[in-house]
């Protein structure tokens, strides 16, 4: 059992949202604790990737090593086409 009630006014895209989330078989309770869930995952994923992403620019050696790869990827792969 739920241990804590939340209330919150939804504008129009989150009641969309929730409409959606219910037509799709969820109770009201089931879609805000999925969409609470989600969000939260995709934040602390989002967080951890830019993290990494500063944590590997700082290291210069890595960085060249990394654009060297680019580049040769560059060189070998085809042209898109338009």
């Amino acid at each position: 059992m739920p241990e804590k009630i939340v209330r919150a006014r939804l504008d129009d895209q989150s009641r969309l949202a929730l409409r959606m989330l219910v037509r799709s078989g969820m109770t009201e309770s089931e879609a805000v604790r999925t969409a609470l869930v989600e969000a939260w995952a995709a934040r602390d994923t989002e967080e951890a990737l830019r993290a990494e992403c500063e944590r590997l620019m700082q290291d210069k050696e890595a960085m060249a090593r990394e654009m060297a790869e680019f580049r040769e990827w560059e060189e070998i792969t085809a042209p898109w086409p338009d």
